[in-house]
């Protein structure tokens, strides 16, 4: 039994606080030192296998050109407005100076040459590419190997470069390119921080108490600290997407404080009935904590379930905000009862401050004062989920309306990634996008690579760039250069529209399914479309084609681990239907948000941008493991009051109202948690954060406080409804339940349940 197992670690924990708290400060230095010896900084590889961008890439490895590996481009003009290149040899001296300082830096393979060009004519410069029309902007490319030989040293020395030669030569520097987006540090250290204030704040509002404030922050750190260390360490292992410490560390605080509350809340309850604090705390790691680790569980694998898709950087981020989860379950059944075993009785009463705040809140919410915190519902939101209780059908209407109303906007959903135009005028990868789009046209800053392998047919390479030149989404292509040992040639063609454009993807797809076939013919001869905007729009198709499957394997799971411990065949199901309606209202208004700008100012988006291709799917799989928390806390409750008194109106009433406060508290962290995170500069940290902020308040508030009691209302008895033959099918064990848990923990004796 699960919850007998709960019940004496929790009660173990605190009864020797202090071993539990130096068993997990040994851990947390111990993972640090890891990190700081073994482990890696992350990076990006927007790669899959069987993708025609891989083949390209492979056949362009083959050729050894260089093109296969990483790439960054230097883009200068002159600080004297009135001079251009062709005017003035100073500039053109600062140029040349500035292309062999970057040939100097460690694993630089070669660099383009402006300089070069602009001695060599007007008309070459232009076509090269390297200069304007203008003479106004030049760009210096500079190619490095394969990113598995690079780190984030290589970028730190190209940016120093940049700095040190800004000071030195009469020339606007501004750097941007693939090498960035692999290696740039993610930002979220003061998102963190304010949101760790926030939930502070918030819980101190919830508890009157700054001890019991605290408890859940310091168990949140202490999780956060070992889990980010060993996803560090896991990062000199193998490549970790950038994005996954600042997903890791908004979803652990999140869930981390959260379960803590969950936890923290029912600790409050026993001692305020008089039960030792040691029995207190085991009780509540034994009722609290099991839908902590179930919850906790279901999101683990539904981000695990990720892998189906196929796309080795989402495998790996998946299972690094894994580990976060993981640990944060971890803490909340051995550190948390440890604290509170450590705080002893103190945890029952609020400071005098802490009490006139939580009465002036309380009383707006018209809850009794209660020498009990926690013990008794507030009678504002019985009085609340009574009314709802007695219109079912209106709420029950109007909130799915409201819901599937918000996620219209679904449909004109666009994947893509948002490219350097959509970062803030403040970063220096944004002023190159704009200069190189200024200069050389949108398409510049996403060039295509296609790869080509003539097989000893020699027309081909003619038949090939004609076509590929005469495609109205293609502005230039640059020369040829072929492979003399293999034979392989590389095309470089500019599209005329910007990476993230819809109409480059339509190009790239016209080029892979027309221009290329009609070039080749029948023949041995083939060729791939490759380049960082090609991969991007690959892994986003991939994607996209895997998401219903993925959905469908989740939403099974669910159901299925639901069903297990409600011993109910409606419950899961309605469960299942109310996550989809939150979840898809949360992706309508990301849309509305950020491909429509609706509201965007607000969270500093200065563009529209498409949706980025793995965020749906990451998104999907953590806010329906999140959603289980209160989905799971919830029933949980319920259940008990349905098996103490048979009675489901009484059960949904009471189970409701006992929970509304905690579950209230604990999504306004969430929300602020995770609303910290959405005014970062990243376009992907914007969404991460505001797609989760906007599904746990929907979550916490319209499903929990609305669809929840008036669709259980509208099913009575049959919420609980079990066929006999399913019933002797269905394991009693870790995952399932039976009516004897309540027993394990002295809550209740053992009711008889409906008819099944």
């Amino acid at each position: 039994m699960l919850s007998k197992a709960l019940l004496r670690l929790g009660a173990s924990a605190a009864r020797h606080p202090w071993r539990v708290i130096a068993a997990w400060l040994i851990a947390a230095t111990l993972a640090v030192l890891a990190a700081v010896a073994f482990g890696g900084r992350t990076a990006d590889s927007m790669t899959a296998p069987g993708l025609d961008s891989q083949r390209a890439a492979e056949l362009i490895e083959r050729a050894g050109t260089g093109q296969e590996g990483m790439t960054a481009q230097v883009v200068v003009t002159p600080l004297d407005d009135g001079a251009t290149f062709f005017d003035h040899d100073s500039a053109r001296t600062a140029l040349t100076r500035l292309q062999t300082e970057v040939k100097r830096l460690p694993h630089v393979l070669g660099t383009s040459d402006p300089a070069g060009a602009l001695d060599a004519g007007g008309d070459t410069a232009v076509r090269g590419g390297l200069v304007s029309a203008d003479g106004r902007i030049a760009v210096v490319r500079v190619q490095y190997p394969d990113q598995s030989r690079l780190s984030a040293e290589d970028l730190d020395a190209l940016v120093e470069l940049g700095d040190r030669l800004r000071a030195e030569l009469p020339l606007r520097i501004e750097m941007g390119g693939n090498l960035f987006y692999a290696f740039s540090d993610p930002d979220g250290g003061a998102s963190e921080l304010i949101g760790l204030l926030a939930a502070a704040t918030i819980l101190f509002l919830a508890f009157g108490s700054l001890v019991a404030a605290a408890l859940p922050i310091g168990m949140a750190v202490f999780g956060l600290t070992v889990g980010v260390a060993t996803m560090t360490v896991l990062a000199g292992v193998t490549d970790v997407p950038t994005f996954a410490p600042v997903l890791g560390s908004m979803v652990g605080l999140g869930v981390g404080i959260d379960y803590a509350l969950f936890v923290l809340a029912r600790h409050r309850e026993y001692l305020a009935r008089g039960l030792d604090p040691h029995e207190a705390a085991g009780r509540a790691v034994a009722t609290a904590g099991r839908p902590v680790v179930f919850a906790g569980g279901t999101v683990v694998v539904s981000i695990l379930g990720m892998a189906v898709a196929n796309v080795p950087f989402m495998t790996v981020g998946g299972l690094a905000v894994s580990i976060v989860v993981l640990t944060m379950v971890l803490a909340s059944v051995t550190l948390l009862p440890a604290f509170l075993g450590a705080a002893g009785p103190r945890l029952g009463r609020a400071g005098r401050i802490g009490r006139a705040l939580r009465a002036g809140w309380s009383g707006r919410l018209g809850r009794r004062r209660d020498t009990a915190p926690g013990a008794v519902p507030a009678a504002g939101w019985r009085r609340w989920i009574g009314h709802v209780s007695r219109h079912p059908v209106p709420y029950a209407v109007g909130a799915a309306a409201l819901l599937l109303t918000a996620t219209l906007p679904v449909l004109g959903l666009r994947v893509g990634l948002p490219d350097d135009g959509s970062l803030p005028q403040s970063r220096t990868e944004r002023r190159a996008y704009d200069l190189v789009a200024e200069g050389f046209g949108p398409g510049t800053n996403g060039p295509l690579v296609i790869a080509a392998d003539p097989a000893g047919d020699p027309g081909v390479l003619d038949r090939l760039v004609a076509t590929v030149a005469a495609d109205p989404g293609i502005a230039s292509v640059a020369p040829t250069h072929i492979d003399r040992a293999t034979g392989i040639a590389t095309l470089v063609v500019f599209p005329t529209t910007s990476p993230q454009d819809k109409a480059t993807a339509d190009t790239i797809a016209r080029l892979r399914t027309d221009v290329l076939p009609t070039a080749i013919g029948h023949g041995p001869a083939r060729a791939h479309v490759g380049g960082a905007a090609a991969s991007l729009s690959d892994v986003g198709q991939r994607t996209s084609q895997r998401l219903p499957v993925f959905v469908a394997a989740v939403l099974a799971m669910s159901f299925l681990l639901l069903m297990l411990v409600f011993r109910s065949v409606l419950v899961p199901l309605k469960a299942v239907l109310l996550n989809l309606l939150s979840i898809g209202a949360a992706y309508g208004i990301m849309v509305a948000v950020f491909q429509w700008g609706w509201g965007g100012a607000l969270i500093g988006l200065e563009a529209t941008v498409p949706i980025v291709s793995f965020i749906p799917m990451f998104l999907f799989a953590i806010l329906f493991g999140l959603s289980m928390d209160y989905e799971v806390f919830l029933l949980s409750r319920v259940r008990e009051e349905y098996l103490r008194t048979g009675d489901n109106g009484t059960a949904i009433v009471e189970g409701v109202s006992r929970t509304a406060r905690i579950i209230t508290s604990a999504a306004l962290i969430m929300v602020a948690v995770f609303l910290s995170f959405a005014v970062a500069e990243d376009p992907s940290t914007k969404m991460f954060g505001l797609g989760l902020a906007t599904a746990i308040f929907i979550d916490a508030t319209v499903v929990r406080m609305v669809l929840v009691p008036a669709t259980m209302t509208l099913l009575g008895r049959t919420n609980w409804w079990l066929p006999k033959w399913l019933d002797r099918m269905l394991p009693r064990g870790p995952v399932g339940t039976d009516d004897t848990d309540a027993e394990s923990t002295g809550e209740a004796p053992r009711p008889r349940l409906v008819d099944r």
